[in-house]
This record gives structure tokens, C-alpha cells and sequence, in this order.
């Protein structure tokens, strides 16, 4: 019969022989260790987005380029997190995750040594890769040495620490570019990753699941490897090609597909590598459902907020950030609040409640216009930080607290693919449905704002730009004609934006009614005490 194993009574060879054993049997010195990991991880991943336009300028990157800085990334984590958590199942979660720490602290050094935009790429794929051994195995972790009962309160500090290093990016990173370069957005990494490692080392208990010698799920790995890739392309892929083209909708069937036949094949082994019992429990099969929606809107709505903040209001990426701060700290708070109210309520309420909130606040952003004062940003910003933080920590219990165990590491790895696809989706339709209003709606909001007609069908060609939130208006116009294609175009960006946050005031609706009728207080699988 397999078992999780947490075994204090021996040490790593690397770690020194003087070390106490009680370091390795606290939980909380292990939370500590798999947190620093976590803020690295996510604390790269909002400077990148923030470092992006200046390593355009410096490495004379196109376009395309870029989105594959981000893409090759997203892509190559969201392929093998599966992976990563069941080879700490079975490897061991302490040593795959500091294996993951390792990695990617040198591939960060290695992307600001790089000097061309290929090594850029390439070097941002392998830190996907190791993000993947990382990521699962702190939630893995944690499932293993935490007993039942503070497990939720565990898992409510996780999601704090992943949502402060995720509001921190946006100012860090602008702060470093503007006072250092963009290669220190990465080599920051390099002593948070080497704290990471050395306290790793010393408090790390040996944790994995102990089934013996077995035949490892190849097939599965490239079934699910595969269609993870072929159906995140597509997704990354539909707002450039268009989400009705033959590419995109191949990739994305072929990648349905492939994951069907995964699904199906996984049933048929012995040692899947992705246990399909684990969907039998309804909570966590609609805790990671949920998960999708939550960061289908966080990322999606971060996104277009920095674009109106940044073009359409003119304030640099450190301004930005500060003026999100409402957003940061209520997530920071609303993760162990949540993690609180997950535990003595369930789940029927924690995660209701916050999707709910975020419904709120995608509504109220209707009233916005190009030119909102900041009175009427701030509470939206409140109600998304306090929602996202409690479904962020009562999805994840939901979904790890209810594996056993022994597969903790699946499901920490099923918990952040869920959340990577989610995101993948949330950026891409949203600016994709942000680019189709813009479309149909500039030529009109220009001639309304006191374009000439026969000039305003002109900037047809700028609809991208608009999209983005730049005002195609030039210095030479004369300054009536500037301010009005400056309104105009602002409107028709206002317009797309409109458009987006009713997609997610309903996706939020339909989370909440999900959780509220779907959800269940169910005991785990395996409720065995540390």
C-alpha cells in the first residue's frame, strides 16, 4: 500500500551534520522555505511584463519577439506542471523543488548575460521549465507536513506571499529599469534564489511518496506534454491570428484532443501519471475550475488596467504600480482572511463571496471613462484584490487540500496548470475583445469627439495602436485636431474595455453559482497527522 512519507530522522547529504531535527519537523520553517522560492517565481514573472519595452529598445526586438519573451515561458511551464509535482511525488518534493530553485536562478543570470533576443527566449523557456519542478512542490510540500486542521491557514500565507511578490513586480521592476537596466530585473533573482537554496537545505524535511519501483507514465508525460502546448499556443496565438482561423483553431482542437486521449489513457495505468480519481471529488474538480475564472481576471483585467493607466493616462510603470497598490495590499489581506473563513465556513462561502466581489468590481469599471478620476478607480481595485485573494486560497485548498497526500504534488502541479491556462485565456480574449470594439467603433467616436469624417476614416490604420491604449494623435496636428483624436481614440479604447469587464462580470457570476451549488465541506482523501 502506498504512502506519504515525511522523514526527519535522516538528513540530506549536503546539509550540514549539526543541524537540529526538530527544523526539519516545523512546518511553518518549511512554509518559510517554499515562500521565498514563490516570491522569486512570481516576482519575475509581473517584471517581465514591465521590462518588455526596454528590451525591445536594446536588443532591436520586433513585436513577435516579445510576446515570445512571455509566450516561451508560459508555454514550456504550463506543459510540464503536471510533471514537475508528480516527480516530486515520486522523487522526492524537497529535492525537485530545490532542483527547480537552482535552475532557475542560473537561467535568470543567464537572461541578462545573454545579449540577443534568441538567448533572451531561450533562457526564458528553461525558466519555465524550472518553474514547473518549483511551483507544484511548494503546495506538495506543504500538503505533507501540515495536519488537516492548519492546513487552510497554511495554504491562506502561500497565496499572500505569491499575491504581494505579484503586486511588488510592477514597482520593482520599475525602479530597477529606470535607476539600473533591464538585466537586473533578472539578476535579482540570483540572491533570492541562493537565500532560497540555503535555507531550503536546513529545514527541508525529506517528503515523498513512497510506492516503490514502478514503470514511469512516459506516454502520459508526452500525451499531456503535448496537448498542453498545442492547446496554450493556440490560446497565446488566437488574438494575433484571429480566434476564428484555421491555425488557431487547429492548435487548440488538436490540443483538446490530445488531452482527451490523455485523459482516456490515464485511466488504463496502474501509476498514471495524473491520477483521474482525484475528479471524483467534486470540490476539487470545481476548485480548479475556479481557479481558471479567478486568474482568467486577474491577469486578463491587470492587463488592460496597465494599458489605460499607462497610455491612456500617461503614467509611468512605477506611478502604475502605485496606483494599484489598493489592489495589492487587499489581496495580501484577503488570502489568510479567506484561508480563516475557508476553514469555518467551507468553501460555499469563501469562494462565492470573492467572485462575487469581482463581478462588483468589473461592473463599476463601466463607469469609467478616459478620463475617471482616481476616487472612482480605487474601490474597483479593492473589491478584485479582496476577491481574487479569498477564491486564490480557498481554490487551492480546495483543490490540494482534498488530493491525498501521496499526490500532493499533482495536485499543487494540476492547481497552477489550471491558473497558467486561465491566465493564457484571460490576457489573450480579452484583448482580443478589446481590438474588435476598438475596430468597429474608432472611425465613430473620433468624428463624435470633432474629427472630419473623411480624416477620421483615416486612422482606421491605428485601430492596433488604439487598442493598446495609444492615441494616434501627432505633435504637428494642429491642437483643436489632436485634442479631439486624443478623445476620440481614448472613447474608442474605453469602448473595448467596456466590452472585456462584461465578460468577466459574467464569468465571476457563473464561478459563484458554480462554488455555491457545486461545492461540498468534504474530508480529505488522507487525513493522517504530521
Amino acid at each position: 500500500m502506498s504512502s506519504t512519507t515525511v522523514d526527519t530522522s535522516s538528513l540530506p547529504e549536503s546539509s550540514p551534520p549539526d543541524v537540529p531535527r526538530s527544523r526539519r519537523s516545523n512546518p511553518w520553517l518549511t512554509l518559510i522555505a517554499v515562500a521565498i522560492g514563490l516570491f522569486m517565481v512570481n516576482l519575475d514573472g509581473s517584471v517581465v511584463a514591465i521590462a518588455n519595452p526596454e528590451i525591445g529598445r536594446d536588443l532591436d526586438a520586433s513585436t513577435a519577439d516579445l510576446q515570445w519573451v512571455t509566450n516561451a515561458y508560459l508555454i514550456a511551464m504550463a506543459a510540464l506542471l503536471i510533471l514537475g509535482g508528480k516527480l516530486g511525488d515520486r522523487l522526492g518534493r524537497h529535492t525537485v523543488y530545490m532542483v527547480g530553485t537552482v535552475g532557475f536562478t542560473l537561467a535568470s543570470v543567464a537572461i541578462g548575460l545573454s545579449g540577443s533576443i534568441g538567448g533572451v527566449i531561450a533562457f526564458r523557456a528553461a525558466q519555465g521549465l524550472f518553474a514547473a519542478l518549483l511551483i507544484p512542490n511548494t503546495l506538495g510540500l506543504l500538503r505533507a507536513v501540515f495536519p488537516p486542521r492548519k492546513f487552510g491557514m497554511a495554504v491562506g500565507l502561500w497565496a499572500m506571499v505569491a499575491s504581494c511578490s505579484t503586486a511588488l513586480g510592477p514597482i520593482v521592476g520599475g525602479l530597477l529599469i529606470e535607476h539600473v537596466n533591464w538585466e537586473s530585473v533578472f539578476y535579482i533573482n540570483a540572491p533570492i534564489g541562493v537565500v532560497a537554496l540555503v535555507i531550503s537545505l536546513l529545514v527541508l524535511p525529506k517528503s515523498k511518496d513512497s510506492t516503490g519501483h514502478h514503470r514511469f507514465d512516459v506516454p502520459g508525460v508526452i500525451l499531456l506534454a503535448v496537448g498542453l502546448v498545442a492547446l496554450v499556443f493556440g490560446v497565446v496565438k488566437g488574438e494575433t491570428w484571429g480566434w476564428t482561423s484555421g491555425g488557431t483553431l487547429g492548435s487548440m482542437a488538436a490540443g483538446l484532443v490530445l488531452l482527451a486521449v490523455f485523459c482516456w489513457y490515464e485511466t488504463r495505468q496502474e501509476h498514471p501519471l495524473l491520477p483521474m480519481r482525484l475528479f471524483r471529488n467534486r470540490s476539487l474538480t470545481i476548485g480548479t475550475a475556479v481557479t481558471a475564472i479567478n486568474f482568467f481576471v486577474l491577469l486578463g483585467v491587470i492587463f488592460f488596467l496597465m494599458l489605460y493607466l499607462q497610455n491612456v493616462r500617461g503614467f509611468s510603470p512605477v506611478e502604475a504600480g502605485v496606483r494599484t497598490l489598493p489592489l495589492s495590499l487587499a489581496t495580501v489581506v484577503a488570502s489568510p482572511l479567506g484561508a480563516a473563513l475557508t476553514q469555518r465556513f467551507g468553501p460555499r462561502l469563501t469562494m462565492p463571496l470573492g467572485m462575487l466581489l469581482q463581478a462588483a468590481a468589473s461592473l463599476w469599471i463601466l463607469t469609467w471613462d478616459a478620463g475617471s478620476s482616481y476616487a472612482a478607480m480605487w474601490p474597483p481595485f479593492l473589491a478584485i484584490g479582496l476577491g481574487v485573494g479569498m477564491v486564490m486560497s480557498a481554490s487551492s485548498d480546495a483543490i490540494v487540500g482534498n488530493a491525498p497526500k501521496k499526490d500532493g504534488g499533482v495536485a499543487g502541479g494540476l492547481q497552477a496548470t489550471s491558473l497558467q491556462i486561465g491566465g493564457a485565456l484571460g490576457t489573450s480574449v480579452l484583448v482580443s475583445l478589446i481590438s474588435g470594439k476598438v475596430g468597429s467603433t474608432l472611425t465613430g467616436e473620433l468624428t463624435a469627439a470633432g474629427v472630419p469624417a473623411n480624416a477620421a476614416a483615416g486612422f482606421e490604420e491605428a485601430k492596433d495602436a488604439v487598442s493598446m491604449g495609444v492615441s494616434p494623435a501627432s505633435a504637428d496636428m494642429p491642437a483643436q485636431l489632436r485634442a479631439a483624436v486624443i478623445e476620440g481614440s481614448g472613447n474608442a479604447f474605453m469602448n473595448g474595455v467596456h466590452s472585456a469587464v462584461i465578460v468577466t462580470a459574467v464569468l465571476c457570476v457563473v464561478g459563484a453559482l458554480l462554488a455555491g451549488f457545486g461545492m461540498r465541506r468534504s474530508t480529505p482523501p488522507e487525513t493522517a497527522e504530521v
